[in-house]
């Protein structure tokens, strides 16, 4: 699995896990048949292993694909009702040609968009459509969807999960009452400062801090997770260089506008960013990157903003 996704098994770290294993086990799951994922970790026969690693991979390409296409679909939708009026504050959407195994992805990168509580539903059946749920802080959202059960009995067919995602079954016919008792009900938990956004940040670095042995310590010092997140640093710098990698990614040399050396940057399904000026805010990660065999500093951009 690590060779498959262009990892050293020796320098495995906890981000390798669920970034780039992880990934690959779910796509078997999420596309077709978990069991390709349990027979890959468990067969003692290597070259079946590769050949399972192999179908993994491929499973996951294939995910990402189904995944941007539906994001993109997500992303006009959400356009069109900003053109109407202003967004819901707990945002339902619904596509015939949606796949259930990667709604709940998509929730989480439109949630990560727009700041706001987000329901993603697909075809279940002929009758039946299937949500996955992504919260924001303040919103415990199986505590949400109970709320409206209890007000609205008739709507829902079954629900479950916890404070920051849920799985949901409804009729097709009632998917527009459930959105708008959805946000109804988002509307009593959360108002309009708690939908903007906010990045906890560790502070700022000096350039003396932009060191391999920090990095490298960052890296070994998780699992990071729930309650515990990966330290997230920020700073202003100055644009040398930017282009775009794997087509969706951007690419940035920084140089922080206090002084020192040129940093690698990367922003990751930030291609189409707009960045007017030669200055920047950005929220990062300390990472280190390995190529070629030669191992650097790397900040791994979270958010980016022009200053001037």
């Amino acid at each position: 699995l690590a060779e498959a996704g262009g990892r050293d098994v020796a320098r495995l770290s906890t981000t390798d896990l669920g970034f780039i294993l992880a990934p690959r086990l779910n796509a078997a799951g999420r596309l077709t048949d978990m069991s390709l994922g349990i027979e890959c970790l468990l067969t003692d026969d290597v070259s079946r292993a590769q050949e399972l690693a192999r179908t993994l991979d491929q499973l996951n390409r294939e995910r990402r694909e189904i995944e941007r296409d539906m994001r993109e679909q997500a992303t006009a939708a959400i356009a069109a009702m900003q053109l109407e009026s202003d967004l819901p504050r707990g945002l339902c959407l619904f596509d015939e040609s949606w796949h259930q195994g990667v709604i709940g992805i998509v929730a989480a990168r439109v949630r990560e968009r727009i700041h706001r509580p987000v329901i993603a539903f697909a075809p279940a059946n002929e009758n039946e459509i299937k949500g996955s749920a992504r919260s924001v802080p303040g919103l415990h959202v199986r505590d949400a969807l109970d709320a409206v059960a209890t007000r609205h009995p008739h709507l829902l067919r079954k629900f479950g999960g916890h404070a920051m995602a849920a799985g949901l079954t409804l009729e097709r016919r009632h998917f527009q009452d459930f959105s708008l008792a959805f946000d109804e009900e988002v509307s009593r938990w959360l108002s309009e400062d708690d939908l903007r956004g906010t990045i906890m940040s560790d502070g700022e670095l000096t350039p003396a801090d932009f060191t391999l042995d920090l990095a490298e310590i960052l890296r070994t010092s998780g699992p990071w997770g729930s309650a515990f997140p990966e330290p997230i640093f920020d700073g202003v710098f100055d644009i040398l260089d930017r282009r775009i990698v794997g087509e969706k990614h951007l690419k940035l040399m920084l140089r922080p506008s206090a002084g020192g050396r040129a940093l690698s940057a990367i922003a990751f399904d930030a291609a189409g960013m707009q960045l007017d000026g030669a200055r920047v805010q950005a929220a990062f990660k300390l990472d280190v990157n390995e190529y070629q065999g030669q191992r650097s500093v790397q900040l791994v951009v979270e958010h980016l903003e022009t200053t001037e």
